[in-house]
């Protein structure tokens, strides 16, 4: 019997060692090409075409403007069969783009092709953070450029706690192809539809096919009300499937040239700039984020910019508001149920959604330009006189009201 219980006992002791380890899933084979899309709602200032500087000059509001776009990138291991690289993605018919779209390889960039350098700003850069009325201690974070060396930029400024998902790239890729882009002039409308079958063929990926139930995002309505303590009130609706807001603005006063001073602003409760929060977010990572308070919960339609910061700011605060959305994420062949499996992709395809507005804050009759169910700059219906037009004066300092 002691010669059975020895093997029994040390079976127990593997047993419960795996148990305490914890079981790793074999990790997934990369895929022979990794499909993308980047779907966007745009609303609000100089949205759907329309011209900034003209509506500030009077010549037409873009309360009503709301812009579709999409991003779409393949990156694939393959090298081309056959000739140049050549892919296409087939869309549905209520895309309104035709047939398909092509997915053109970029021509590489040479060195005497790139930008030159960036001047550095002289000037000072003011970082304010957080909803209410009043900022909070330590604010603002002033940034001098002028004490900076010419390759220093300031340590910490972007934050690392959300990290950027670029997804397939050029440089990432063996063959790559992306859309918009030079050979097709064509782009979505504001009543284009996403729903219903999607197929992306060529010469270097397998044939990538998905079908989508998830349409663009509502556009958001924003508006800034200037309250009686001069902090501004940023409200906006609620967005069905946003799974959570995020803010900023800049702004900028000063004498002109490159010394003004620069004026950023966040919704964050901390010192979050940058980063992955102006991109699209998947939605494990937004709820993390909300938990944080980095990102305003789907529930909050409000966000009152301190006084300080419109202090700080001036006449010019030009604000950008997100609405994170759902994603979609398919493969084949599928992951085995099995996770003993090694699962060797074919192809993944990932969609993300997000919706987005830009509104204009403390310039005279330009607060509602992100609000498209009003009608009248005012807000009132149009029952208030037309205001006199005015030209405010723009410098490189920033904008000057009238």
């Amino acid at each position: 019997m002691r010669r059975h219980l020895i093997p029994l006992a040390a079976g127990a002791a593997a047993i419960a060692t795996i148990v305490s380890i914890g079981y790793s899933a074999p990790p997934a084979a990369p895929p022979k090409a990794r499909y993308q899309m980047d779907v966007a709602t745009t609303s609000g200032f100089g949205a759907g075409g329309a011209n900034p500087m003209k509506m500030m000059f009077g010549g037409g509001r873009g309360g009503g403007s709301v812009a579709h776009t999409l991003i779409l990138r393949l990156g694939s291991t393959l090298a081309p069969a056959g000739g140049a690289p050549q892919a296409d993605h087939f869309m549905p018919a209520g895309m309104q783009l035709g047939p398909s779209v092509p997915l053109t390889s970029p021509r590489p960039t040479t060195s005497e092709e790139m930008p030159g350098e960036m001047r550095r700003p002289k000037g000072r850069l003011l970082l304010f953070w957080g909803c209410g009325a009043h900022v909070g201690p330590g604010q603002p974070v002033v940034v001098d450029f002028s004490k900076l060396g010419q390759q220093q930029f300031p340590p910490g400024l972007f934050t690392a706690d959300v990290p950027v998902d670029r997804g397939p790239t050029a440089s990432t890729s063996r063959t790559y192809g992306e859309w918009p882009n030079a050979q097709s002039g064509k782009s979505a409308k504001p009543g284009s539809s996403l729903l219903g079958d999607h197929r992306v063929a060529g010469n270097y990926s397998p044939e990538i096919k998905f079908a989508l139930d998830q349409d663009f995002m509502a556009p958001l309505n924003a508006r800034g009300r200037e309250q009686s303590d001069g902090s501004q009130m940023l409200s906006w609706n609620s967005v069905p499937l946003a799974t959570g807001y995020y803010a900023w603005l800049i702004g900028a006063q000063g004498s002109g040239g490159d010394t003004a001073d620069m004026v950023w602003w966040t919704s964050a409760s901390g010192k979050q700039f940058g980063g992955g929060l102006a991109d699209w977010i998947a939605p494990d990572v937004v709820t993390g984020l909300i938990g944080r308070k980095i990102v305003m919960p789907p529930s909050q339609t409000s966000c009152q910019i301190p006084t300080e910061v419109k202090r700080a700011a001036g006449g010019f605060m030009m604000t950008q508001l997100y609405a994170y959305g759902p994603e979609r994420n398919y493969a084949y062949p599928p992951r085995p149920a099995n996770p003993r499996l090694l699962w060797k992709p074919d192809w993944t395809a990932k969609v993300r959604y997000r919706s987005n507005t830009t509104v204009m804050l403390g310039m005279p009759g330009m607060e509602d330009m992100g609000d498209n169910e009003s009608g009248a700059a005012n807000g009132n219906g149009g029952n208030e006189p037309p205001k006199k037009k005015c030209k405010p004066r723009i410098t490189l300092g920033g904008f000057k009201p009238c």
